[in-house]
């Protein structure tokens, strides 16, 4: 099968098209054909060697595509179903035609997209599921503000949000305003504006994929026994404890309970994938160079 490889870190140009043997599935698992694969900032910080792990390696934890073959302890799936996941990021990804992924990471696909829009939702979903609904505990009429609105979290945050019943505050630059306002957003602030954070009061919740100085200024908005959860390393946790606020970081977990949800609502019409491009597998490194720059919607 045709898939991209990493054997030695470093920038882009270390992903390599290869012709290597389709993987074995244990009794447990599935053989699933990709169809497509998203692409997302922990692949080319895995890439650049930010976690230390055996070489070669398949980067790439996004897919949508359809079963080929079950294990013999596999009953809930069977050949030929549409399924779509995160798998298990310790193990060789998506950046491929086939992917031996556990069955209990399994989810069916949303009926109502194809597999290229499938295949953007489970990473950036589940994190921005998990990090409202489970981590931050976000309830209906509750003010949630989501830094970095239009990337591929930010998106989906805004919607689940907005369908929960949350009045939502995003930041993101001018251009992308009146796109995150068809999103759902009720106020969308330019977080290029010096001062930006003392125009915003009284949030419950706040959703950092940023970090830095970003999640410190948070606490400016965040009332007192509100939360701030961050996708990254958690900072200045004594001004966060002196203020009453929770200051939580978060590990995205392949839940098929939570894909099941999120599929329900892209099939009933309620959320939309965000997608920037679409390229073909031998161009893996211009997809990483894309996200990695920062800027991508969606």
């Amino acid at each position: 099968m045709k898939a991209i490889e990493i054997h030695s870190f470093g920038g882009p140009e270390v992903l390599q098209l290869e012709d290597i043997p389709v993987p074995q599935i244990a009794a447990d698992e599935a053989l699933v054909r990709v169809y497509a694969s998203g692409v997302n900032p922990v692949d080319y910080k895995l890439r650049a060697g930010a976690a230390e792990r055996p070489l070669p390696f398949i980067p790439g934890w996004d897919l949508s595509g359809v079963i080929e073959e079950t294990g013999a302890d596999v009953h809930d799936f069977k050949k030929g179903d549409a399924v779509y996941t995160r798998p298990d990021v310790k193990r060789d990804g998506t950046y491929a035609e086939y992917v031996a992924v556990k069955a209990s990471e399994l989810a069916y696909k949303p009926t109502s997209v194809d597999h290229v829009t499938a295949a953007a939702i489970p990473l950036a979903g589940l994190t921005a599921w998990q990090c409202l609904f489970e981590y931050g505990q976000l309830e209906a009429g509750q003010k949630v503000l989501i830094h970095a609105a239009s990337g591929g979290v930010g998106t989906f945050a805004v919607q689940f949000a907005k369908w929960k019943g949350a009045y939502v505050i995003a930041t993101a630059s001018e251009s992308n305003h009146d796109f995150l306002k068809q999103l759902g957003a009720d106020e969308v602030v330019d977080y290029q504006t010096p001062g930006y954070e003392n125009t915003i009061s009284s949030v419950n919740l706040v959703l950092d994929t940023i970090g830095g100085d970003t999640q410190k200024r948070s606490l400016t908005f965040i009332m007192p026994g509100g939360i701030l959860v961050t996708t990254l390393k958690p900072e200045n946790k004594d001004l966060f404890e002196e203020k009453g606020v929770r200051l939580i970081s978060m590990y995205t977990q392949t839940k098929p309970k939570d894909l099941n949800a999120i599929a329900k609502l892209v099939d009933e019409g309620i959320v939309r994938t965000v997608i920037a491009k679409v390229l073909p597998l031998e161009q893996a490194a211009k997809a990483q160079e894309m996200v990695e720059g920062h800027h991508v919607r969606g």
